[in-house]
């Protein structure tokens, strides 16, 4: 959030990819001649029967009709973001055989590759085939290989490359045979929106897909899986399946598991079913004019106080004070501050303190700052009688170490030491702490496409670093309210570019975390979907508050979109949340700025 107006802040989206590529291994001139015994061993090469036996990182993989080399049909894979549009099918071989791999490709940095073969694993490309161009490579397995992988991929930011009539040919190893069924499949302790499951291994079983309900929601690679995302106080079913070369076995025997009750961050059920959420600017001043608290209309249902800020950046020591008078005439005293919150709260209202904003960093690298943190905001939440805190992160607060790739299991110290905070406040205060988000879409939504530094290094280390804290937190968090505001371009679940300032934007945007997401296009690592009363979408009340203010009309039709399904224009929902909490905006002093035209299409809209 900012102090001041409309510049924008949106950081310099990633560090450009290196330009030179990597050598891959240069053409194989020649090749052995085949064995009488030898034998195609690929499946479904030609892809004549769509994908089958194919698996292609991020969605990207499709078959066309034309171009094509062979047959009616070619594997067609478009890059995107972090992802090299890698497809891949593992083969069954016989150890320390010879193998030759072939393909047909058109485009540009086409590869085709083998990997697992116990040997030197090899790779081939071509820099620009404008029509189909035979890529060839051949390979020794190791003296213990009975299965390698072979792959064909694009590079980043290039377009859709296609591949067709792939052979790998040599000597046939002993037939995969499909696993049977898991066994043993239990669910540990349930919270509000999770289960974890467990199960014993299938012989042969290279990996597992997790159904619920019937319906799979994903896959593992060893035996245990937790299942998020789900509804506080509801009975589940689960099953998983075991799936190798060969296919896919029947499903297990059924586990049932009921969700906790009580999710979301405890004072969710004392919010309205739609809530509006805005920041009050308490300790400055700026362009909008000060606004009292018992000046803030009954339209606003969370007030969060702008902000708590840091001794330095690192202390994790917040301090909070009301703004001087000389800065801000008219300001009430700490006492009548106070008796505001009180009355505000007596009717419903949440009054929360914000940390961070635009010049608020905080890291918490250690856990001397860690605790600190913990100390002195329970001394302000006290001091207040505040019902909870809102996090504000922004600029470099959050970011992720290198090697630190897993949303799920995050290493960097200033996260891990975030989580553990927000945590023990939880903890402290108990199942009616409010606790809300306010991250800026490079935090959360860019891990779409990027996620840190990414595997090979040079991009932002901060993209998607809010990703952690809100997978974390879950069970705790009341409210994800992200900018939609002071925003680069975002790609959304349609692997379109979104621009801030219409309804698109912000419908674009709440899909995607109501929906979830692969991080960094990666199918392993999905951040699952939040609840949509876990969920609003925060905007500029007017054009002097931030850069994307969206009219009146437009916020209606994001939100007709998003709860009706009307109204939606070119971008699809992958579902309709009448469940939507609402929306939050910066800020009540901004809005009061512009005759109070936020509130009131809020009110208008909801009915209050």
């Amino acid at each position: 959030m900012e102090r001041t107006g409309p510049p924008a802040r949106f950081s310099g989206l990633l560090a450009a990819f290196s330009a030179a590529l990597l050598a891959a291994g240069g053409l194989v001139a020649s090749a052995p001649a085949a064995g009488a015994a030898d034998a195609d061993l690929a499946r479904n090469g030609g892809f004549e029967a769509g994908l089958d036996g194919w698996s292609c990182t991020g969605g990207s993989g499709a078959v066309v009709s034309t171009p094509v080399h062979g047959g009616t049909s070619a594997l067609k894979a478009t890059p995107a973001g972090n992802d090299n549009a890698k497809c891949s099918q593992t083969v069954t071989v016989k150890p320390d055989s010879t193998y030759t791999l072939s393909a047909w490709v058109q485009g540009s940095y086409v590869y085709l590759g083998a990997t697992g073969t116990g040997t030197t694993d090899v790779s081939t490309w071509t820099q620009s085939a404008g029509a189909y161009t035979k890529l060839t490579t051949t390979f020794r397995t190791g003296a213990a290989t009975t299965s390698v992988g072979v792959y064909t991929h694009g590079w980043y930011g290039t377009p859709a490359y296609y591949a067709d009539d792939l052979t790998l040919v040599g000597p046939g190893g002993a037939p995969v045979v499909v696993p049977a069924a898991p066994t043993g499949l239990s669910a540990g302790t349930a919270t509000a929106s999770a289960v974890p499951l467990s199960w014993t291994a299938s012989a042969g079983a290279t990996g597992y897909n997790v159904y619920r309900g019937g319906t799979k929601v994903l896959t593992a690679s060893g035996t245990s899986a937790t299942v998020t995302g789900l509804a506080a106080s509801t009975a589940y079913s689960f099953q998983v399946t075991a799936v190798n070369a060969a296919g896919e076995s029947a499903k297990s025997a059924a586990v049932s598991a009921t969700t906790t009750a009580g999710g979301g961050g405890g004072g969710n059920g004392d919010l309205p079913a739609h809530a509006l959420v805005g920041y009050l600017h308490s300790s400055f001043a700026n362009g909008s004019g000060y606004t009292r608290m018992a000046d803030v209309p009954d339209s606003w249902d969370v007030i969060n106080l702008a902000f708590g800020e840091p001794t330095s950046v690192t202390s994790g020591d917040i301090r909070f004070s009301l703004c001087p008078a000389a800065e801000c005439p008219g300001v009430e005293s700490e006492e009548e501050f106070k008796a505001a919150i009180k009355a505000k709260q007596a009717v419903g209202k949440k009054v929360l303190i914000s940390i961070g904003g635009q010049n608020g960093q905080v890291q918490l690298a250690s856990t001397a700052a860690r605790d600190t943190f913990v100390s002195s905001v329970s001394k302000i939440i006290d001091t207040y009688g505040l019902d909870g805190l809102d996090i504000d992160f922004e600029g470099h607060s959050l970011s992720l170490n290198t090697g630190d790739t897993d949303f799920r299991s995050p290493t960097s110290p200033v996260i891990v030491n975030l989580i553990s905070a927000v945590k023990s406040l939880k903890a402290k205060y108990g199942d009616d702490f409010v606790l809300t988000m306010a991250p800026e879409t490079f935090f959360v939504q860019l891990g779409y496409q990027y996620y840190g530094s990414g595997p090979w290094g040079g991009q932002d280390p901060r993209a998607g670093a809010y990703l952690p804290v809100i997978h974390a937190l879950r069970d705790d968090l009341t409210l994800l309210h992200v900018q939609d505001y002071n925003s680069g371009s975002i790609m959304g679940l349609d692997n379109q570019y979104h621009s801030m300032g219409g309804a698109d934007f912000h419908i674009a945007m709440t899909d995607m975390l109501l929906t979830g997401f692969p991080v960094a296009g990666d199918q392993t690592k999905v951040f699952p979907a939040l609840r949509p009363e876990q969920v609003a979408f925060g905007l500029p009340a007017s054009t002097q508050a931030g850069n994307g203010h969206t009219s009146p009309a437009e916020v209606t039709k994001a939100l007709n979109c998003l709860t009706k399904k009307t109204d939606c224009g070119s971008y699809q929902t992958h579902g309709t949340w009448s469940g939507l909490r609402g929306l939050m905006t910066w800020s009540i002093n901004w809005d009061r700025f512009n005759n109070w035209e936020f509130s009131k299409n809020f009110d208008a809209y909801f009915g209050s």
